[in-house]
């Protein structure tokens, strides 16, 4: 027979058991979250890391182009992944930093705007993009005449739209296999163009970028663009003005004025150009005069057979929108040069960018077959 006395020490246990019970559910679902926020910045952590290695990767990819030989569309292609990769870093930092930045209500509000904004102009480019050509085409018009050549602007901005806006609603009709292969490929083939286009004109604007005009160069090759008469044209002035400026930073060149006599042309280009300079200043004991050529590679090709030096330094003048193409054509020809360009009117440059993008495929045109047949091939196989 038991005593209450005795019954006391054993409600007092199952009352310990009971609470001791009742705590340990919360106390291990606490550890169990502790663990999986410990987990769960490790690996933001490593993650981070990783993201620092390939931005460091990136960036000496990009510098090593930039230095060795920025003549290449890799120029470009390597600043993106530099940018692709500082943004991914810049996830993971503010991921891994969250916290903090939740205790600074001023500097979150700063990037949460920042963001916003950036959405916002990623949203808002194509729509600014095809006003802007379509305003800036209907300029080239007014100014410079209704030909072919200055519709480009124009029509890029109408079949930009068309892409955009029209074509994603045609996705959404009815179509059979066959309508659906065509749709894929034009698809595919028009953001393969866009995407080639984005990249070759960064690659044109970081070749026009420039540290110092003083290079120590041997010479300063200036394109022709064209004369009235024996007259040289705005357009080719601001090219000769281009030179003389960076042959005074570079007083121990010589300047070779390239171009041949075209139809409705007195006399050559290179002649005319060099009348324009030594009017400006310039001593006749300063200027070469190349006056065969009839293209761009022929002002290269004829130019680099009038340098005297062994391995020369070079400089190629001609307009901003002019500078890349003439630069591959020069690497396409073994001539290792920098260039630099002269200003022209804003409108006729994106219609001259276009012109000189098409100039560039008609370059390259076997590795854009290529390409095309590669999307075709697996839209083929895929459907």
């Amino acid at each position: 027979m038991t005593t209450g006395f005795e019954k006391i020490p054993a409600v007092r246990r199952g009352n310990q058991a009971a609470v001791q019970h009742g705590f340990a559910v919360p106390w291990a679902a606490l550890k169990a979250a502790q663990g999986q926020r410990c987990d769960k910045r490790r690996e933001n952590a490593a993650m981070l890391q990783i993201a620092f290695f390939l931005l460091s990767i990136s960036i000496c990819v990009f510098s090593w182009i930039m230095i060795h030989d920025p003549r290449t569309l890799w120029s470009g292609i390597s600043l993106l992944g530099m940018l692709l990769c500082s943004a991914v870093t810049m996830f993971f930092l503010l991921s891994e930093y969250a916290n903090w930045l939740a205790e600074h209500e001023l500097l979150m509000n700063i990037l949460v705007a920042l963001l916003l904004l950036t959405a916002g102009c990623v949203l808002m480019f194509p729509v600014i993009l095809i006003v802007t050509l379509f305003v800036e085409g209907i300029k080239v018009i007014r100014h410079e005449g209704l030909r072919p050549s200055n519709l480009l602007t124009m029509l890029f901005s109408v079949l930009l739209y068309l892409y955009l806006a029209v074509w994603p609603v045609a996705g959404g009709l009815e179509k059979g296999r066959l309508g659906t292969k065509l749709y894929l490929f034009v698809s595919l083939s028009a953001a393969y163009m866009l995407s080639l286009m984005a990249i070759y004109l960064l690659s044109a604007a970081l070749n026009l970028l420039h540290w110092k005009k003083r290079r120590g160069a041997d010479y300063i090759v200036v394109l022709g663009a064209g004369v009235i008469g024996t007259r040289v044209t705005p357009l080719l002035a601001a090219r000769i003005e281009r030179g003389i400026e960076l042959l005074h930073s570079n007083p121990g060149a010589v300047l070779i004025m390239s171009g041949g006599q075209g139809p409705g042309e007195d006399i050559a280009e290179g002649e005319a150009m060099a009348r324009y300079a030594e009017e400006q200043g310039v001593g006749i004991e300063k200027i070469i005069v190349e006056g065969r050529s009839k293209s761009t590679e022929e002002n290269l090709l004829f130019s680099s057979g009038l340098m005297e030096k062994d391995r020369p330094k070079v400089v190629v003048v001609t307009t901003s929108y002019h500078v890349f193409r003439a630069l591959l054509l020069a690497k396409q020809q073994g001539l290792k040069c920098v260039g630099f360009g002269a200003k022209t009117k804003w409108y006729f440059t994106l219609n001259a960018l276009i012109r000189e993008f098409i100039g560039y495929l008609s370059l390259t045109w076997k590795q854009h077959t290529v390409m095309a047949a590669l999307i075709f091939i697996v839209i083929t196989v895929a459907i």
